[in-house]
């Protein structure tokens, strides 16, 4: 394989060869483990005839996810960002909120949806997570609370966070939607600050094809959010509270049931194509793999830094990676604040996201996931290798 001239973005095609995948190798492609077992559990559902409204498929995954992370509830709902969306409103946020721009849009659209202003703080760049001395920055009389993002399934900075929510008084919560199964000093997350809030979208790790959940060990807030996925509703035609329509289907909950049943075979897959890819990747001059611990992730997500003394640069990296059908992700670039509307919020409170916009132009995400074998990673980083070392 050899690159005509690796400084042209618009001509990276290999000379004359075809893409090194026919079939495009992509970032999030879904992992679809237990074909069988999903497929039995929807005749089960026909069979029923229940296929919406709190039925059992979703009252057992509730369970054993609630199980699985050690914590008291597990409200199950039809997406990441509504839940996201519940939680906020069932903790009675206002005001202004602070979130890192270092992550998914839907963070922040969960707030501006609601009239609160998502106020960005900065990032530490050894974990990508959010750093508490920013975030202690921009808290004023108008903070209400706190959203940290355990990003790439790492753990937020959780006692730092705490202490100074709880200093503060204002509320904490964590978006978890990278971070199913991974583990805060021996315990799963999804039992942090008030709640939790899972994505269960089909590019996660963990998915219900759509879905998300809310974990929480509060009785109270628990009964709150139900209570909000079902329009309010405390049994038939009485209406205590003003809800929104957050429900998860059958079909979702089975897909979850059958994906849950081999999880741990989808953590050691990813687990192994991680190793696969740190081996590969070590000696090429430049490029650093994002670093987990053993056992603190699910390891989902192939995390590349593209190094100041790299001889390319990322995105020249990239559109390589696309011309070989490899369809590597520049995430979350260019940060939520470099982003509409936010980019325009001039009377926001903002510090300088020095890190945060360092590392938007460094970093690269590479496939991983039910569908990437050990020798497509030889491939993928043979690619890189060629382009660096030419």
């Amino acid at each position: 394989m050899r690159f005509k001239d690796i400084n042209d973005k618009s001509d990276l095609a290999i000379n004359g060869a075809p893409p090194a995948f026919s079939e495009a190798l992509h970032v999030g492609k879904p992992n679809v483990y237990n074909r069988s077992g999903f497929l039995s559990r929807v005749e089960e559902i026909l069979d029923s005839n229940w296929l919406t409204n709190d039925g059992p498929m979703v009252q057992e995954l509730e369970q054993k996810i609630a199980d699985r992370l050690n914590v008291k509830h597990c409200v199950a709902m039809c997406n990441g960002t509504t839940a996201l969306e519940v939680a906020i409103r069932a903790l009675g946020l206002t005001g202004e909120v602070i979130v890192p721009a270092w992550t998914f849009v839907a963070t922040a659209h969960a707030l501006y949806w609601q009239g609160i202003t998502p106020v960005f703080a900065d990032i530490d760049p050894l974990t990508h997570n959010l750093d508490p001395a920013s975030v202690k920055k921009m808290i004023n009389p108008r903070t209400s609370g706190i959203i940290g993002v355990h990003l790439w399934g790492r753990a937020s900075p959780i006692d730092e966070l705490q202490e100074i929510a709880d200093k503060y008084r204002i509320k904490l919560f964590f978006d978890a939607a990278h971070a199913f199964d991974s583990v805060y000093k021996g315990e799963k997350i999804g039992r942090f600050g008030e709640c939790e809030v899972f994505s269960f979208h089909a590019t996660k790790a963990f998915n219900t094809m759509e879905g998300g959940a809310i974990t929480t060990d509060d009785d109270k807030l628990a009964e709150i959010i139900r209570l909000m996925r079902n329009f309010g509703f405390s049994g038939y035609d009485n209406v205590i509270y003003p809800g929104i329509n957050g429900k998860m289907t059958e079909v979702s909950a089975a897909m979850g049931l059958a994906n849950l049943s081999c999880f741990d075979s989808i953590i050691e897959h990813n687990y192994n194509i991680y190793n696969s890819y740190r081996l590969e990747l070590f000696d090429i001059n430049g490029i650093e793999l994002l670093s987990y611990k053993n056992k603190e992730s699910n390891f989902h997500y192939i995390v590349v830094e593209v190094k100041e003394n790299c001889s390319v640069s990322r995105d020249v990296i990239v559109s390589a990676l696309h011309a070989e059908n490899i369809l590597a992700r520049k995430y979350f670039w260019p940060g939520v604040h470099n982003m509409h509307p936010y980019n325009k919020m001039l009377d926001t409170p903002r510090c300088n996201l020095l890190e945060t916009d360092k590392l938007s132009n460094k970093i690269i995400v590479l496939p991983n996931g039910a569908g990437v074998t050990e020798l497509d990673v030889k491939l993928i980083c043979s690619v890189i290798r060629m382009l660096v070392n030419e």
